[in-house]
């Protein structure tokens, strides 16, 4: 069963923004964006939280560059990415887990059973 479908990726040139979403199917109150760069392990890029108060933990490499923000009336998950660098390139990942307690919804803990397609994102110099 698909519950989320990604789009927004395109090619961009260094130091610019861009806006990927993920549309969930159904509610999730931890979400997470990873990505995949050719010839790299798969990582995580940010996690988030969505109850209240919503929690945002974000790697070190976008810290400060990216943002993770949820609309809940259109079900959406949104990552604004800012100041684009070459090595951002990759494929972006959206994701799910379900009956997440806050204090478990992170990369370590949290299991994300839902995916999305995946969203390529290609920096230029």
């Amino acid at each position: 069963q698909l519950q989320l479908v990604g789009s927004g990726g395109c090619p961009v040139q260094a130091g610019g923004p861009l806006r990927l979403s993920c549309v969930a199917a159904s509610s999730s109150n931890c979400m997470a964006w990873f990505r995949h760069a050719s010839g790299k392990e798969r990582e995580w890029a940010a996690v988030m939280y969505s109850g209240i108060p919503k929690q945002v933990t974000y790697t070190d490499s976008v810290k400060d560059r990216f943002t993770v923000t949820r609309d809940n009336l259109k079900n959406t998950l949104y990552l604004q990415m800012n100041r684009l660098k070459p090595e951002d390139s990759a494929m972006y990942y959206c994701a799910a887990a379900r009956g997440v307690w806050r204090s478990d919804c992170n990369s370590d803990s949290a299991r994300f059973d839902y995916w999305g397609q995946g969203t390529q994102v290609t920096v230029s110099s």
